[in-house]
C-alpha cells in the first residue's frame, strides 16, 4: 500500500446516516482504520441526533443541521508518528447517530392475569393489552445506559425492558384505581392516563419520552367470564312472567317445524307454560299481602262438639244432621 493510498484511506470528510431498515434506534458510524479530518462535515437530518465521542468521552450532541468538526489531534501527524504501531492512532473519535422519530405501534399485554380486589366480585384476575409510542429524547443518557458502543441498537433490544416496566405500573395502577371491573371499560381513557403518568419517569430515566399510551381492552379469564355472563343473564331475565312469554314466542317457530306442527307440540308446550306459571305464582306474593292466620274464634268453633238428640253420638256442634242416624239437629 502506497503512502498516498494510506492517507486517502485515513481521512473522513463527510459523516451522515440514513436509516436503512425499520426499528433502528442507534447506529455507530464506521470508523475502523479511519480518522475524522479537521473541518469534516457532519450532516444530521430531521428525526435524527448525533453524538460525538472523542478520546472515549462524549464531546457534544448535535441536533439536525450541518456542522464542521475539529479533532483534538491532526490525523496525518498522528499516523506518521505512530508507524511502529502499524499506523494505528492511539486516539479514537466516534460518531453515533440516534433516530428521534416516534416508535409507534409498540404492543404491551399481560401474559398472566393480574389479581386485584374488586368492590362487587371480591378478588378478580384481570387481563389487559394495548399499544404505546415513544422516542429518544436524550441521546447522552440513552448512549450511556443502553446502546453503549454497539454498532447498532434496535427496538427489539429494548422491547423486553419496556414491557416489564409497563406491566409493573399497570398492575399497581389497577390495584389503586378502586374502579369496579364492570366500570373499567367506561374508564379506559382515564386508566391509560394514570398509567402513562406512572411510566413517564421510568422512560425519562432511560433517555426516552413516552408519547402515548392506550388501553385497548380489559377482560377476565375465560372461566371467570362465563360466570359473569351467567350473572348478567340472570339480571337481564328480571320479570319471570315476561321471560316465560319470551321463551314461548321463541319456541313457536321451532314447534311449527317439528312433525305434527304446533298441534303436536301443543301438549308439551302447554305443560311447560303451566309449570312456569306455577313457579311464578309460587314465588309471587298474593295481591292482598300475606294470608291472615285463622282467627281464634273460628278455630274454637270448628273444634267444639255436641250430642245427637236422637242417638246420643258425639257430633260437631255446627252439624245440621247426625252422620250416624241422620236425625235433623236443632
Amino acid at each position: 500500500m502506497s503512502i498516498h493510498d494510506f492517507i486517502k484511506k485515513q481521512f473522513i470528510e463527510v459523516i451522515h446516516w440514513t436509516e436503512s431498515e425499520e426499528g433502528v434506534l442507534a447506529f455507530r458510524f464506521p470508523m475502523q482504520d479511519m480518522q475524522i479530518s479537521t473541518g469534516a462535515r457532519l450532516t444530521v437530518r430531521e428525526s435524527e441526533m448525533a453524538l460525538f465521542v472523542n478520546e472515549g468521552r462524549i464531546a457534544d450532541v448535535f441536533a439536525p443541521g450541518l456542522y464542521q468538526l475539529s479533532t483534538h489531534t491532526l490525523p496525518l501527524l498522528t499516523n506518521l508518528l505512530n508507524w511502529d504501531k502499524m499506523f494505528k492512532s492511539p486516539f479514537k473519535s466516534d460518531v453515533y447517530f440516534f433516530s428521534t422519530r416516534l416508535q409507534v405501534d409498540q404492543h404491551w399485554g399481560t401474559a398472566n392475569p393480574i389479581t386485584i380486589r374488586d368492590k362487587e366480585f371480591g378478588a378478580v384476575r384481570l387481563r389487559g393489552f394495548g399499544i404505546y409510542a415513544y422516542k429518544i429524547s436524550d441521546p447522552r443518557v440513552f448512549h450511556t445506559k443502553l446502546s453503549g458502543t454497539r454498532e447498532i441498537y434496535r427496538v427489539a433490544d429494548l422491547e423486553g425492558q419496556l414491557r416489564d416496566t409497563i406491566l409493573g405500573r399497570v398492575a399497581a395502577t389497577f390495584a389503586e384505581s378502586n374502579i369496579p371491573f364492570l366500570d373499567m371499560a367506561a374508564n379506559q381513557v382515564e386508566l391509560a392516563k394514570k398509567i402513562a403518568e406512572q411510566l413517564k419517569p421510568a422512560f425519562t430515566d432511560l433517555g426516552l419520552s413516552l408519547e402515548s399510551f392506550v388501553v385497548e381492552n380489559l377482560s377476565l379469564p375465560e372461566e371467570l367470564q362465563k360466570l359473569l355472563d351467567q350473572r348478567i343473564g340472570m339480571s337481564m331475565v328480571g320479570d319471570m312472567n315476561r321471560y316465560t312469554q319470551f321463551q314461548v314466542a321463541q319456541s313457536m317457530p321451532i314447534a311449527a317445524e317439528n312433525p305434527g306442527g304446533l298441534a303436536g307440540a301443543g301438549v308439551g308446550l302447554g305443560a311447560g307454560i303451566s309449570m312456569a306459571q306455577g313457579m311464578v305464582n309460587a314465588i309471587k306474593p298474593p295481591a292482598g299481602g300475606s294470608p291472615a292466620p285463622p282467627s281464634a274464634a273460628g278455630a274454637a268453633t270448628a273444634g267444639e262438639t255436641k250430642f245427637c238428640m236422637a242417638c246420643g253420638k258425639t257430633i260437631p256442634r255446627i252439624a245440621k244432621f247426625c252422620p250416624e242416624c241422620g236425625q235433623t239437629q236443632g
